[in-house]
């Protein structure tokens, strides 16, 4: 088919262009006219990222051909009007953008529907947002800004806080200003316009060896292709992962597949030609072998090893031992057991995979989404054979990560790509590549068993717990090990054994997932609380408090918790509406309804940090002869909120207003290594990371006029004045010599939190602190359809300190979301749910009402009080709800996600037993 050309109106300008006709709008939008504000997410309709006005009214632009926006007036994010604008504020004021990708789809749904009524209500609105999903942030601040904007309320951007006051402040995200505009740039937002494209050939098969023939045929029929790349090509070591001695996953196959969806070539060329190749028309020929799918076949006595060296399929194994269970069980007056199963769980961060690489001279630059920098460098080198200091990250915003952005995904193919062609070279993931390719949460087998005294004290735990981490490690020991520290909850139990382990299959790779494990522990664990309490005759709110980890405690690492161990108060703040819903909710079904009301309690803990391993960040913050403030920020924030929080922190240590501040994020050639956004460390680790760094520039600059610690800062261009009685003084930065990076002055400040390694028992000081939360949840249950409403979700979370309490409050409303999908309707099948239409994921119309209750039990070795939530969010909710559905029903959910048919049956199966 050849292009056409096509005219209609953007944003008020005429536009000419040449595209084919079929060409998604969407697509002509972003790569024609350079309106990268219209993200793509799913090229189906599914997501709603790519919506915008055609004549007014909100669709999806992925779905429209271009041919038919001829003659139309088209809106994009990037256009402006009255109530565009004020949307745009509404949004930033209430913190209702994280990552950003939805954002631009929102804001003009949310138009859309406010042009037709400036006046709407919450279900207009509701309705007027459900056909764009959000994975952040749980949609309640969605849904609060554009009420705002509804009522006729004028948002307010908060101010910047005086100097000393930013931490605890609800100031605007720093890097919010381009997500609500549209002008942040993602993976794919990158266009080098002379970059080749780059597509890889995958395997349709589980497990198979295979044999690639001749190249040359296929290059002579498609002369827009310049490369095949197979594994020969990878000029270094062609295996990546995420530690030394579990580097096992290809960058290209080499003979060998051990899932679907491993990479078996890459076609390198114009983007018409990479993508008109069928993958037919390459010489692969495969010799199919049985696959593994599943933990019990992967364990069966006598299966194939999936990777040599493990002959019994078991990656790694985790252990805690405390005291002795045999006698705890022995001197319970009950005791709970249950065998309970989770499936894999898609990450459907709304942004799939995309970058672009490039060659300097003898050095590689790859500028992508990201959660681990430094990491991608080493990966990246090690697949060239080249030198750290030779290989440039520059990560993009990042359009959700959740742990399924730290694992390598393009950068190593991208760096060989433009490597051995000398050309930029640039990937997109379509949505179905992102889901076969990328890592899942783990699937896990676990059977426990629990017991308590006949006041409801618990005297023993333990637990058995079987991961399917997939056909390559990726952070399999992260969860085997951390795991089976967290598994009894956050409670006093003085005999435990916990073990677990990581087991190799064919299916696809189960990797990092917001709680490394501890959510699908937790479901188990709470379970038996609740069934405890009923065996006692205790409620389930009191069993927990009397039971409830607090300060001066024992873990059962034997670590002793010395401060901020804020689970009691948690409890405190959430009784009155446990007891309140349990009431309603018993008052209503004793009318013997259809539908039936149920409500549950979860509590959970989060260790802070990597398990027991160094886990450092280094920040710096220099001032310029000019005055220029700059924060040298290696944490890559991926809708979290760290680029925000982190300079509060930074701005209160040093002792200037934020706004001063200009920022860095990222880029390993300008800043240090602030390690992983993972495992609700960056708040805690980077957090004092940044604060070592301001107290360090803060230092230096009281030494230039011998001024005391209380001492008042202020910048004027490049006047920098210290308040301090006689010893104030104006000093010209200008006067001052600069170093070789062009600071005058600057702080640097490096963090490592105090652990200890773990004995063969696991025995130590896994983490320097701990999240603890407790949450109450009320749901509906359609007794005849089996399906499940969640009304109200109440949660009290210890957060040490709020340095940015909107941000914090907007993690929790986005945990709770990804808990709710864990707990309701997150399946995924490989080869049935690769996509967001088969794939669910909740909406806005699937939140319920959440009030979230902020506990400030401060941690001392946090930066001012703080430590991590953003896993902690997760963990508890989906507890909760099935604690609610038992309540409501009487049936003891064991395996999740509980679909219709599943609760259906159960329901079945219990009216049939009595």
């Amino acid at each position: 088919m050849t292009a056409g050309t096509f005219t209609f109106v953007v944003n008020g300008e005429g536009r000419t262009v040449q595209a084919l006709p079929f060409a998604s709008l969407a697509d002509t939008l972003r790569e024609r006219l350079g309106l990268t504000g219209t993200k793509v997410g799913c090229e189906a309709g599914d997501c709603g990222a790519c919506t915008v006005l055609l004549d007014g009214e909100q669709v999806c632009a992925c779905l429209v051909p271009t041919a038919q926006a001829e003659g139309r007036a088209v809106t994009t994010i990037e256009g402006s009007s009255a109530l565009v604008e004020r949307l745009r504020d509404a949004f930033l004021a209430h913190g209702a953008a994280q990552c950003g990708i939805c954002t631009p789809g929102m804001i003009m749904a949310a138009a859309d529907a406010l042009a037709r009524d400036p006046q709407a209500g919450r279900a207009a609105v509701e309705d007027a947002l459900g056909g764009v999903l959000c994975r952040c942030t749980g949609y309640a601040k969605i849904v609060e800004a554009v009420m705002d904007v509804a009522r006729g309320a004028n948002a307010l951007v908060p101010a910047a806080p005086v100097p000393g006051g930013a931490v605890g402040a609800r100031i605007a995200r720093v890097d919010g200003r381009p997500k609500v505009d549209g002008t942040d740039r993602f993976g794919a937002d990158h266009q080098p316009p002379d970059a080749l494209w780059l597509r890889l050939v995958r395997s349709p098969h589980a497990s198979a060896r295979f044999a690639i023939g001749d190249l040359a045929p296929v290059l002579a029929r498609h002369p827009g292709l310049a490369r095949i790349l197979t594994a020969g090509d990878v000029p270094g070591a062609n295996s990546f992962g995420v530690f030394p001695d579990t580097k096992d996953q290809p960058v290209l196959a080499d003979g060998v597949v051990r899932m679907r969806g491993d990479p078996v070539a890459a076609l390198i060329g114009s983007r018409d030609a990479v993508e008109g190749v069928p993958d037919a028309d390459l010489p692969v020929a495969y010799e199919v072998l049985p696959a593994l799918s599943g933990l019990a076949a992967a364990l069966a006595g006598g299966a194939p090893a999936v990777h040599a060296g493990i002959p019994d399929n078991v990656l790694t194994r985790g252990n805690l031992e405390r005291g002795d269970v045999a006698e705890g069980h022995a001197r319970a007056a009950s005791t709970a057991s249950g065998a309970f199963r989770t499936s894999f769980v898609e990450h459907a961060y709304i942004e799939p995979e995309a970058g672009f690489a490039r060659r300097v001279g003898d050095r590689i630059e790859v500028t992508a989404c990201t959660q681990a920098p430094v990491m991608d460098q080493e990966e990246v080198a090690r697949v060239l054979g080249l030198p750290m200091e030779a290989v440039r990250i520059v990560p993009t915003a990042c359009g959700g990560g959740f742990g399924g952005k730290l694992d390598v995904s393009v950068q190593p193919i991208l760096a060989v790509g433009a490597w051995v062609t000398g050309r930029p070279v640039r990937v997109v993931y379509s949505r179905t590549e992102s889901m076969v390719s990328s890592t899942k949460r783990h699937p896990a087998s676990i059977r426990a068993r629990m017991s308590a005294d006949a006041g409801g004290r618990f005297t023993a735990f333990e637990m058995d717990a079987d991961f399917n981490t997939g056909a390559y490690a990726s952070w399999g020991p992260t969860v085997a090990n951390r795991v089976p520290v967290h598994a009894t909850g956050p409670y006093k139990v003085p005999h435990v054994r916990n073990r677990t382990r990581a087991v190799h299959t064919n299916d696809p790779t189960a990797g990092a997932f917001r709680g490394f494990g501890v959510p699908q522990a937790a479901i188990a664990g709470e379970a038996l609380v609740d069934d405890l309490a009923a065996a006692l005759g205790i409620d389930r709110w009191t069993i927990r408090r009397r039971n409830a980890l607090g300060r001066g405690d024992e873990t059962p690492s034997g670590q002793v918790l010395r401060a901020s161990a804020g689970l009691p108060e948690c409890l405190d703040a959430v009784r009155e509406d446990f007891f309140a819903l349990v009431a309603q909710a018993e008052a209503a079904n004793a009318r013997g309804p259809r539908v039936k009301r149920g409500v549950g309690i979860a509590c959970m803990w989060y260790g802070c940090g990597n398990t027991s391993l160094p886990n450092p960040s280094r920040m710096r913050i220099a001032l310029s002869a000019e005055g220029g403030l700059t924060f040298f920020n290696g944490a890559v924030d991926i809708g979290q909120g760290s680029t925000t929080v982190l300079l509060q922190i930074a701005a209160d240590a040093l002792g200037l207003p934020p706004d001063r501040f200009r920022s860095v994020v990222g880029d390993t050639d300008m800043t240090l290594d602030a390690g992983k956004t993972s495992a609700s460390r960056q708040t805690f680790v980077s957090g004092n990371a940044a604060r070592l760094a301001g107290e360090d520039l803060r230092r230096r600059v009281l030494a230039l006029a011998n001024a005391g610690p209380d001492a008042r800062l202020s910048l004027d261009g490049a006047r920098l004045r210290i308040e301090d009685g006689p010893a104030s003084r104006v000093v010209d930065l200008a006067s001052l010599a600069p170093d070789d990076t062009g600071a005058v002055l600057a702080g640097e400040g490096r963090y490592d939190p105090p652990t200890t390694a773990l004995d063969a028992k696991g025995q130590g000081v896994p983490y320097a602190t701990y999240g603890f939360a407790a949450q109450v949840a009320e749901v509906e249950v359609d007794t005849v359809l089996g399906t499940v409403k969640v009304r109200r979700v109440v949660a009290a979370h210890d957060v040490g300190r709020a340095v940015n309490p909107t941000l914090v409050e907007g993690q929790i409303h986005g945990g709770i979301a990804q808990g709710l999908g864990l707990a309701l309707m997150e399946e995924y099948v490989p080869g049935r749910t690769e996509n967001l239409h088969d794939y669910l994921i909740p909406t806005v119309g699937d939140m319920p009402e959440i009030a979230v209750k902020l506990i400030e039990d401060r941690e001392p070795e946090g930066p001012f009080g703080a430590k991590g939530v953003g896993e902690p969010a997760l963990v508890a909710t989906a507890p909760a709800i099935l604690g609610a559905i038992r309540h409501a029903t009487g049936v003891r959910v064991t395996r999740v996600p509980v679909l219709p048919h599943r609760l259906h049956e159960a329901l079945q199966t219990r009216v049939a037993a009595e």
